[in-house]
């Protein structure tokens, strides 16, 4: 052969391994999917992938279902929608602080999730890389998986893939209803949205290793009502199996975050008359009229609850009860607060109570931290979802005159977040760093700041 064709063979390959044989094309549940290259060229982003079928016309308030098959390769460069919200008003905190411009058109049809992955493990399955699986706050009625502060480029560049993921908010995802609860196998309705998290849990375990990803090693994490959902997650025995560390930001801990309806004495058939009474106050008295509400009228309507409820299947106690209960996975923890969260203090003293009873328990680790860098800009401080910048390395979206310090700080926490979805432990392989898991007898917490 030809030394010169050698050459160029020899040179392609090389760089063909170098990017992970140029894949960018990989099969998932519904057809084939293309990913484009992120500003980093080590890194790909998979935008806007359905995880589950359109909840619309008669899906709407339904179970999550299969994804719909679509013809051909979809390439996933955009966002997909984000979920119908009331939004965040013009001139408030967090629409300042976070609003992404332009803004993306909500629907309905929001179910879907987006994946930042190293190059070279696109289509590889034995790559095994770790998984971290976003879950937005915003009080179950805001926000999305594609919210300004969030990118996974910092994550994947050190071996970690992340998916963040959209779901159903307000009341198309919490409404509850005894015509609904009647054609539900499980006897109830509402926490739409939760079911919504737990389908995109099994989406990623059927299909990640697509992605170089470990189905085996999936670390949840969530912030505000975000992390309330990783609470309720995490005490569901239908997560059991599915999720192997967890991290809960601005969420409370044991106490300290009163964000839904699953303490004792709450009951399906209240959340069921509850809504059955407003609807019928507004004239919507049949499951027919209901579903054809304007989507966006629905959050006019009086009286609606939001949040989640027991409901004896995906929820059968709360995270209170469950941690007392030791009904909690066994896996490793991370959970923390601002220091000017909302009710700082509650929360707080919520995640360290969190942290004494794992340990009381004899469990596997949790480790704790207090966010406590006072934002440059103005005197707004280390505010609730402030430290959302630093995690995720977005410090350059902000409008905040940051300084060398904040992207230290920044730098430090990335690899603190992604050592703990590799190893369960924020230190790294070494089980003895300087962040100690936090016992009664040392009730250690991390100071960041």
């Amino acid at each position: 052969m030809n030394k010169y064709l050698i050459i160029a063979i020899t040179a392609l390959a090389l760089a063909s391994c170098s990017t992970g044989g140029n894949i960018d094309t990989v099969s998932v549940e519904g057809g084939r999917i293309q990913g484009v290259l992120t500003d980093n060229p080590e890194v790909m982003v998979f935008r806007g992938v359905p995880y589950a079928a359109a909840p619309v016309g008669d899906l709407r308030w339904a179970l999550p279902q299969p994804v719909i098959p679509w013809e051909g390769v979809k390439v996933a460069d955009t966002f997909g929608s984000p979920a119908i919200q009331p939004g965040r008003a013009p001139g408030s905190f967090y629409y300042i602080e976070f609003q992404p411009e332009p803004l993306l058109p909500q629907s309905e049809d929001c179910l879907f999730l987006n994946i930042w992955t190293p190059v070279g493990a696109v289509g590889h399955p034995d790559a095994k890389l770790p998984v971290a699986m976003w879950i937005h706050g915003g009080g179950y009625y805001n926000g999305c998986g594609s919210d300004v502060a969030f990118d996974g480029e910092a994550w994947a560049t050190r071996g970690v893939i992340l998916v963040t993921i959209n779901y159903r908010l307000g009341p198309l995802g919490f409404f509850s209803h005894p015509a609904l609860s009647a054609v539900n196998p499980y006897g109830a309705s509402g926490n739409q949205g939760i079911y919504d998290q737990l389908a995109a849990i099994n989406w990623i375990h059927a299909n990640i290793a697509q992605f170089g990803g470990d189905p085996d090693n999936l670390t949840i994490f969530g912030q505000s009502a975000g992390a309330a959902s990783v609470k309720t997650l995490v005490s569901s025995p239908l997560t059991k199996g599915l999720v192997s560390k967890a991290i809960i930001q601005s969420g409370g801990g044991v106490g300290g975050f009163p964000l839904g309806n699953d303490g004792p004495g709450v009951s399906p058939a209240s959340f069921d008359a509850d809504g059955k009474a407003a609807m019928d106050a507004a004239g919507f008295d049949t499951v027919e009229k209901m579903r054809a509400i304007p989507a966006e009228d629905l959050f006019k309507i009086q009286g609606l609850r939001g949040g989640t409820h027991v409901d004896g299947h995906l929820i059968v106690e709360g995270f209170d009860q469950a941690a007392y209960n030791d009904d909690l996975l066994d896996i490793p923890y991370m959970i923390g607060s601002n220091g000017d969260d909302s009710g700082a203090e509650g929360m707080r003293e919520g995640c360290a109570r969190f942290g004494a009873v794992r340990d009381s328990l004899g469990k596997q680790p949790a480790y704790v931290y207090f966010f406590d860098r006072k934002l440059p800009g103005d005197d707004a401080g280390a505010f609730h979802s402030a430290e959302l910048w630093y995690m995720f390395n977005t410090l350059g979206r902000s409008w905040r005159p940051m300084e060398e310090h904040d992207f230290a700080l920044s730098e430090k926490m990335v690899v603190y977040w992604t050592n703990f979805a590799k190893y369960g432990n924020p230190n790294g392989k070494d089980a003895d760093g300087g962040w100690k898991p936090y016992t009664r007898s040392n009730p250690y917490v991390e100071l960041l700041k």
